[in-house]
């Protein structure tokens, strides 16, 4: 493509899992990096425990003009909330931390949040899918009413998080049951779950093509559990044993442009979701996500 990517998506990237425990500086600086680098429109931000954090961030991204996501994610996994749990009493303290999130994430200059389901297990999925449909309507009427939207990432279902949501098919299936009285409700697409749920990106993408609001781009290691970064660890691209590099985002972004997603007047977001081993330079990563999605971009044709 001879125009900038930028023309066609806002390119984002997840600053805790990029710079994990970042680094002396701590968060501020890490935000600061990110914000400096015209490259980034969006940033993706994790939740912020410190408030005196929290308003520091939030103050130097209203200088940044960029675009702030918010993930509830990492505290759902932390506080091992289940926003589909079967107990009542369980479900509702996940919506309620999804609540807290929702706030959160407005005050730090987010107009979105995402979230993960809860642990999928056979026996029980029917019960499962209407606890979560509970809890996901619930979150997108409080989030109306800070005027943001709720996207729901699907994962994998048996190899890490095993999510309940889950298989496109079934992803599908949810999204349009919460937009039928949601219309803040959206889908979020990572390039690195794909091989996790043992399906391809042309299937995923067509089968989410009405709900899809935001994409992810990373690596993932599923060949053998014996290996290293097996699973839901996002490792660099060209990893030992990884499923994408750029030849993987070259046909993903292949079939965004197939599939419409190339929206000039309101470009997707895409972003990258990468974590360096800890033997690894966060920047190095960081850079060589760049280079890979420069290059794919580069071989894409008009």
């Amino acid at each position: 493509m001879q125009e900038n990517i930028q023309a066609y998506f806002r390119v984002g990237i997840i600053a805790a899992m990029a710079y994990p425990g970042y680094g002396e500086g701590g968060l501020e600086d890490i935000v600061r990096r990110i914000a400096a680098d015209a490259y980034y429109d969006v940033i993706e931000l994790n939740p912020i425990p410190d408030p005196a954090g929290r308003k520091a961030v939030a103050q130097l991204l209203e200088q940044s003009h960029m675009t702030v996501c918010y993930s509830a994610t990492g505290r759902l996994l932390g506080e091992k909330c289940n926003p589909n749990a079967i107990g009542e009493e369980e479900r509702l303290r996940a919506q309620q931390v999804l609540f807290e999130c929702l706030e959160e994430g407005r005050a730090l200059g987010a107009r979105g949040m995402a979230l993960l389901a809860g642990k999928w297990v056979r026996e029980s999925e029917d019960e499962a899918y209407a606890q979560l449909l509970k809890t996901i309507r619930a979150v997108c009427s409080r989030a109306k009413e800070l005027d943001m939207t709720v996207e729901l990432e699907v994962f994998d279902y048996d190899i890490d998080k095993a999510s309940l949501i889950g298989p496109a098919s079934l992803a599908a299936r949810f999204a349009a049951d919460v937009r039928c009285g949601c219309g803040n409700f959206g889908i979020m697409v990572d390039l690195s779950h794909i091989p996790m749920c043992r399906e391809d990106s042309r299937f995923v993408v067509q089968a989410l093509r009405p709900y899809i609001t935001h994409f992810h781009i990373g690596n993932t290691v599923i060949g053998d559990p014996s290996m290293e970064a097996y699973g839901d660890e996002h490792p660099r691209f060209g990893f030992p044993g990884g499923s994408n590099d750029t030849p993987q985002v070259l046909e993903f972004l292949r079939l965004l442009k197939q599939e419409g997603f190339f929206r000039p007047d309101d470009p997707y977001i895409l972003s990258f979701e990468v974590k360096p081993r800890p033997y690894e330079d966060p920047c190095a990563v960081a850079a060589g996500s760049k280079r890979v999605l420069g290059r794919a971009w580069a071989l894409l044709e008009e």
